[in-house]
């Protein structure tokens, strides 16, 4: 389907073709749409695809390793010695 200003619309795959000097021209609007609606553009460039605009998924940070390298365990964890500990000697 071709919409009016020369754009190439796939309505299944949501997927807008635009010239390098459309995306220029809009590129704020185009961004603002990519990441509400989740639409994807492919950039051409005398006709020929060079790039294609897609959102993004927000990550979550990955709980397990992240503290791998950062911190190191000195001695027993779980079991304690005898001694009382420095602040209790006070």
């Amino acid at each position: 389907m071709t919409i009016p200003n020369g754009q190439l619309y796939n309505k299944l795959m949501k997927e807008i073709t635009l010239p390098v000097s459309e995306f220029k021209a809009k590129c704020l609007r185009l961004l603002a749409d990519v990441e509400a609606k989740g639409d994807r553009i492919v950039i051409t460039k005398r006709g020929r695809p060079v790039a294609r605009v897609e959102r993004m998924d927000a990550s979550k940070p990955r709980l397990r390793g992240m503290w791998e390298g950062k911190a190191r365990i000195k001695g027993d964890i779980v079991y304690f010695s005898d001694n009382p500990w420095e602040c209790e000697s006070e």
